[in-house]
């Protein structure tokens, strides 16, 4: 039988293909889900929480993902900590070539840009600053289990960096910029190359330890 870690990637990656058949077959007609939360997002939108949700989705980006991909590797190869942060960061920008070549392809609309509250640029799906933060959470998450050794401990390893991603990604859509699905297409991509391809990243990291 195959790996978990295979299995769940495969899941992610034929989930992301079934949302990226169905969106081209629709064109640029959104879901139901997403006009349904972005209609949400505009009418309950509120300067205050706007300028929350700018300062959390600007931390999905302008450097701070790939400052922590870089601590990720480092903390993953302790002695070499300066190869691992390069593979760290290496790791995240060849995954965000790749997200940007899916989404150039697909070529979804954003939602109207009356509706933005910042302006943006590119295509919609997957979003950008969803895939980045989902890979550097998950990355970073597995380079702190391997120094947790309580549940509390672990369990901070995995939910501060999980909560992190989650609200990234709803500030897209609070902010108008994104189509929820294109969040979840996000997520789904970030799942199946860090499912697929962290687990060895991790294990040649591991043998600088020695």
């Amino acid at each position: 039988m195959p790996p978990r870690r295979y299995l769940a990637a495969s899941a992610a990656a034929i989930l992301l293909a079934v949302l990226v058949a169905v969106v081209t077959l629709r064109g640029d007609s959104p879901f139901g889900v997403d006009t349904a939360a972005h209609d949400w997002a505009l009418e309950h939108r509120t300067p205050g929480w706007v300028d929350v949700f700018t300062v959390i989705t600007d931390s999905g980006s302008r450097g701070l993902p790939h400052l922590l991909a870089a601590l990720a590797g480092a903390l993953a190869a302790p002695r070499r900590w300066w190869l691992g942060a390069l593979a760290g960061l290496g790791a995240l920008v060849l995954a965000q070539w790749l997200r940007y070549a899916l989404v150039t392809a697909v070529d979804r609309a954003r939602p109207p840009a009356e509706d933005w509250t910042r302006h943006v640029n590119g295509d919609a799906l997957p979003s950008g600053h969803a895939t980045t933060s989902a890979l550097t959470a998950i990355g970073l998450a597995a380079a702190l289990l391997p120094y947790c050794h309580r549940t509390v401990t672990r369990a901070l390893a995995i939910g501060v960096p999980a909560v992190w991603a989650v609200a990234v990604g709803v500030s897209r859509v609070y902010l108008g910029v994104h189509w929820p699905t294109d969040i979840v297409g996000g997520w789904l991509f970030a799942t199946a190359l860090c499912c697929a391809f962290l687990p060895p990243l991790a294990r040649a990291l591991g043998r600088t330890r020695e």
